[in-house]
């Protein structure tokens, strides 16, 4: 027998142990070719496909991700191996085989699993790019779909870079093996293993660390979230940590401490296990957990990017469509009659609409180092009162002949150009103009043109003198609509720009421009993300497959034991599912909890709730995880029977 043949004939003597890695690694694969299969599309590189070059830039950025991940995984996957077979390398090297022959057959064994690997994930990539290409180009909106091509360029990369990765860890795990010597080897299985220790400092650390990561995040508000947020995930990260090596082994000791409970039915043994699993099993545990946050908070997140902006959309564009004319001379297209004709045509319906003419200046804004000259719109107090949306219960604004309120139109930052008893010096209607302010308020009212969007307001009865002798050229004419279903206006917004010249169609303002950027923005990172997702998770998934079947051999020895005194079958499949079962859920629960609280801390941030969408989430990676859980133990059982 050649060694080619002994190393496809190990492949499938042990094929439940590779099998997830293989799944794992095929998947890796498959993304990481369809992600290609769209950097190095011709279309692409040649610009043909609108709006691709931001798209472009997160695929380079998930390859990236991919990579990287993929070799942290597979050389966890290889040590994971490599100790599982600890024993049989010692046989084979005390039957006569060199160092250089059991590194040829690993490294065969390893080759022949890279190939089988790449092979699958590039024919499913291929396989599945076109739908992916149809899927994004209608995420994109382009007119024309994305063609389906194989892409020679991104085969070769994926192909080689993915067996470069193979082979590299194929000799780090190679140089690892090398240190053990041949009775090492052969005892790997039976060392005793010393009783847990938990210590009580560590676990009161776990606690602190977790409690104060809670309740930061939990009481965070948008002025400090960023200064708190790196250090609440790194002391969150390290009381999980403790949370797995210390906590679990003291909790699982008091509960042996507590005879009701474990002196009952066969939890002697599971929790007896556990004390020792859960030591073994913490620092991957703590691995999957930490993945598990990182999934349901990059997924809730998305979303909540995506409802926030939404939320401060209208904020920022209080009417729908608003349209800023200089002079009084308005284009026919966008004339109060035929615009709303236009918007009934189009299904639109208008729900209010306010028109109004101030007159336009230049004033220069106090900057800490210089002053800078800026246009503004010049409007009565009254057109606040009647257009912003004030609190309920708040006075309208009233103000003094020669006084003034500058209004700024965005509300973040800490922007503040005039406070109470500033002067304001300015020209309005050829004649020198002196107000004295009363403040600023941030926040527009009107959704102006960017190039005259800050207002000053001023007494009205002063503002009708200066508007009477305003020449035509220094007034400003605007007209905003508010519309019922807004989110479905930009083909009838279109239309009303079709009748302007190209300097017209600047000063049309819609809200439905900037939601169709920011949604199209959010699809396409969630329909990126969840590849990535997905990839984490079977990731995860198959970590904690790979702990379990390296320690099988042992198992087997211990329920084989159980066996000769009376254990049933039935008794051993009892406390395999409630071991195996908590190994797989409680990094999911963990995981859950971290990510709630990044919800709480994300929803003060933005004041928009996504417990809703975050519980969806949860509940389908909860299934997922459940199925991963039915799969692995179905494997385990049939193994276990083999005693």
């Amino acid at each position: 027998m050649t060694f080619r043949q002994l190393a496809l004939k190990n492949i499938q003597g042990n094929w439940h142990r590779y099998i997830a890695f293989f799944l794992s690694s095929t998947f890796s694969v498959m993304i990481f070719y369809i992600y290609a299969s769209f950097i190095f599309h011709p279309d692409v590189v040649s610009g043909k496909i609108q709006g691709a070059d931001k798209v472009w830039q997160g695929m380079v950025a998930c390859e990236i991700l991919i990579a990287i991940f993929s070799f942290f995984f597979v050389l966890y996957a290889s040590f994971a191996f490599l100790k599982t077979r600890k024993k049989e390398i010692g046989l084979l090297t005390l039957f006569g085989m060199t160092r250089t022959q059991i590194n040829k057959l690993v490294l065969y064994e390893n080759t022949a699993i890279a190939l089988l690997s790449i092979v699958a994930g590039c024919a499913l990539g291929t396989l599945f790019s076109k739908l992916f290409f149809m899927a994004l180009a209608q995420l994109m909106q382009v007119d024309n779909p994305i063609r389906f091509l194989i892409v020679p360029q991104a085969l070769l990369y994926t192909a080689v870079g993915f067996m470069l990765l193979f082979l590299a860890i194929t000799l780090i795990t190679l140089v690892g093996m090398g240190r053990n010597q041949v009775i090492e080897l052969l005892k790997a299985s039976k060392k005793p293993k010393a009783m847990p220790v938990a210590s009580g400092w560590l676990v009161a650390l776990a606690v602190v660390c977790l409690g104060g990561g809670y309740y930061t995040a939990y009481t965070s508000s948008p002025s400090n979230i960023v200064l708190v947020m790196i250090p609440v995930i790194l002391i969150v990260v390290l009381g999980t940590y403790f949370l797995f090596t210390q906590a679990s082994v003291a909790i699982l000791k008091r509960l042996q401490r507590m005879p009701h409970l474990y002196y009952r039915s066969t939890r002697l043994i599971t929790i007896s296990q556990l004390v020792f699993k859960m030591k073994d099993n913490a620092r991957i545990l703590f691995v999957v957990s930490v993945l598990s946050a990182v999934i349901l908070s990059a997924s809730g997140s998305v979303y909540m990017f995506y409802q926030g902006a939404r939320a401060q959309l209208v904020d920022s564009y209080p009417q729908a469509i608003g349209f800023t004319s200089r002079g009084a001379v308005v284009p026919e297209a966008m004339k109060p009659e035929q615009v709303k004709g236009t918007l009934s045509q189009n299904g639109m319906q208008v729900t209010e609409s306010i028109s109004d003419v101030g007159v336009a200046t230049a004033i220069e804004l106090k900057l800490p180092n210089r002053t800078r000259k800026t246009d503004v719109l010049i409007l009565p107090a009254s057109s606040y009162n009647k257009t912003a949306k004030k609190e309920q219960g708040a006075a309208p604004l009233q103000i003094a002949r020669d006084h003034a309120v500058f209004i700024y139109p965005y509300t973040g930052g800490n922007v503040q150009y005039f406070a109470k008893g500033d002067v304001l010096s300015a020209t309005a209607s050829g004649a020198p103009l002196t107000l004295q302010m009363d403040g600023q308020l941030n926040g527009s009212f009107l959704s102006l043109d960017y190039d005259l969007n800050q207002v000053v307001l001023m007494n009205d009865e002063q503002f009708g003198t200066i508007l009477s002798k305003a020449r035509e050229e220094d007034k400003a004419y605007y007209a905003g609509y508010e519309l019922a279903h807004w989110e479905q206006s930009r083909e009838a917004v279109q239309q009303l720009k079709a009748g302007l010249t190209q300097d017209q169609q600047k000063q049309v303002i819609a809200r439905a421009d900037a939601f169709q950027e920011i949604k199209q923005f959010s699809s396409l990172t969630m329909f990126i993300g969840v590849f990535i997702s997905f990839l984490f998770f079977m990731a995860s998934g198959s970590m904690l497959y790979f702990k379990l079947f390296t320690e099988l051999q042992d198992d087997q020895a211990q329920y084989k034991a159980l066996t000769r005194i009376g254990v049933s079958m039935k008794e051993i499949r009892t406390v395999t599912n409630a071991q195996i079962g908590l190994i797989f859920f409680i990094p999911v629960i963990v995981g859950s909890i971290h990510a709630g609280f990044a919800y709480k801390a994300l929803s003060n941030l933005m004041n928009v709730s996504v417990w809703k969408y975050g519980a969806m989430i949860m509940v389908i990676y909860a299934v997922m995880q459940l199925f991963y859980f039915l799969l692995t133990r179905h494997a385990y059982m049939r193994q276990m029977k083999k005693l």
